[in-house]
C-alpha cells in the first residue's frame, strides 16, 4: 500500500471512530479487579428445597437452586470463589442413608473452592469423614484442629491460597472446641489449638511472607454468644486480631442480611458474615482492587 493512500485510509478511520463515539484502548487504565465471594454455612444434608407448607422456609432453599443462582454469578463475574463454613453433615435422611457421599458429590459439582470442618463433620466419626474425602474435589483447611495422630493427617491443611485475576488470596479455617459438644470416640486423637493464637499466627505468614491480598478466614466458632459474651467468637476473633479481611462464619445460625463491620486490632475493619443455615441463604461479598491493591467492598444475601 502506497503511503499516500495508508495515511488516507487512517485519518478515514480516525474519523470514523470519533463520529460514533469508539474510544480506542489507550496504555492507561483505571480498571478495578474483581473478586466476588460466594458461600454457604450448616446447610446439614439439606439436598431439596423445603416444602411449601414449612412453618419458617417454605419452599426455600436446594441444591439445585443453589446451582442455578452460582452459574448467574459466575457467568457476571469469573473471578468467582466458592467457600462453605462447616457442618456440611447432618440433618436429614439423605446423611444417613449415604454418610456424606452425596453432600460432597454435590459440592463438587457446584464446584466449592474451599470448606472447613464444622462439629457435625464428625457425626459419623473421623474415620466417616476420611472415607468420604474422595467424593470432595475441593479442599478443606482447618488451622487449629491438629489431626497429627488421626486418618486425617495430611489430607486436611491450614490454609490455601488461590490466585485470581492477580489478586493472590490466602484462606484459612477454623472450628470450635469438640470437647464437651462431640463425643470423644469420634474425633479421636484430635486436638484443639487457641484460634487466637493460630490465626495471629496464620495470617502474619499469610500477610507478611505469602503476600496475600486479601486474607479469608472460614471459620466455624459461632457469631457471637450473649449469655457468654468473652467466649471466643467470630466478633471477638475480629477485634483482637489483625490482617484477616472477611470472616465467614458458620456454627450458631445466625443469619446476617449483610455483613457486619467491626474494627480490628490496628483499628481496620474486617467484615464478619453467615447466612443462618440450610442453604436457604447465599452469601455474596465482592471485593474491588484498584492498580494499588487497595480494596473496597460490598455484601450482601441472596435468599435461595
Amino acid at each position: 500500500m502506497k503511503r499516500r493512500n495508508f495515511i488516507k485510509q487512517l485519518g478515514s478511520a480516525s474519523a470514523l471512530t470519533m463520529a460514533s463515539g469508539l474510544v480506542l484502548p489507550t496504555l492507561e487504565t483505571n480498571a478495578k479487579k474483581h473478586i466476588t465471594i460466594l458461600h454457604t454455612n450448616d446447610t446439614h444434608s439439606h439436598i431439596e428445597p423445603f416444602k411449601p407448607t414449612h412453618n419458617r422456609n417454605p419452599n426455600r432453599g436446594g441444591v439445585a437452586r443453589r446451582a442455578t443462582l452460582i452459574d448467574q454469578v459466575r457467568r457476571e463475574n469469573k473471578n468467582t470463589l466458592l467457600l462453605d463454613a462447616g457442618d456440611i453433615f447432618q440433618g436429614t435422611p439423605y446423611f444417613n442413608y449415604f454418610g456424606g457421599e452425596l453432600e460432597f458429590k454435590l459440592m463438587s459439582m457446584l464446584k466449592y473452592d474451599v470448606a472447613t470442618i464444622g462439629n457435625h463433620d464428625f457425626d459419623n466419626s473421623i474415620e466417616g469423614l476420611y472415607k468420604q474425602l474422595p467424593n470432595a474435589k475441593f479442599d478443606f483447611v482447618s488451622a487449629n484442629y491438629d489431626f497429627k495422630n488421626t486418618v486425617l493427617d495430611t489430607h486436611v491443611k491450614p490454609y490455601k491460597i488461590i490466585i485470581k485475576d492477580g489478586v493472590k488470596i490466602g484462606i484459612f479455617g477454623l472450628g470450635v472446641e469438640l470437647e464437651g459438644l462431640v463425643g470423644k470416640k469420634m474425633y479421636k486423637e484430635t486436638k484443639y489449638l487457641d484460634p487466637v493464637t493460630v490465626s495471629q499466627d496464620i495470617t502474619t505468614k499469610l500477610k507478611t511472607v505469602e503476600k496475600c491480598d486479601l486474607i479469608i478466614c472460614l471459620s466455624h466458632l459461632g457469631y457471637y454468644y450473649k449469655n457468654n459474651p468473652d467466649k471466643i467468637s467470630d466478633l471477638n476473633l475480629a477485634k483482637i486480631t489483625k490482617n484477616i479481611d472477611l470472616i465467614i462464619g458458620g456454627h450458631t445460625h445466625t443469619f446476617l442480611p449483610k455483613p457486619t463491620l467491626v474494627k480490628n486490632l490496628d483499628d481496620k475493619n474486617i467484615l464478619v458474615n453467615q447466612v443462618g443455615a440450610y442453604g436457604v441463604h447465599l452469601g455474596r461479598i465482592d471485593f474491588y482492587f484498584d492498580e494499588n491493591k487497595n480494596k473496597t467492598d460490598s455484601g450482601t444475601t441472596i435468599l435461595v
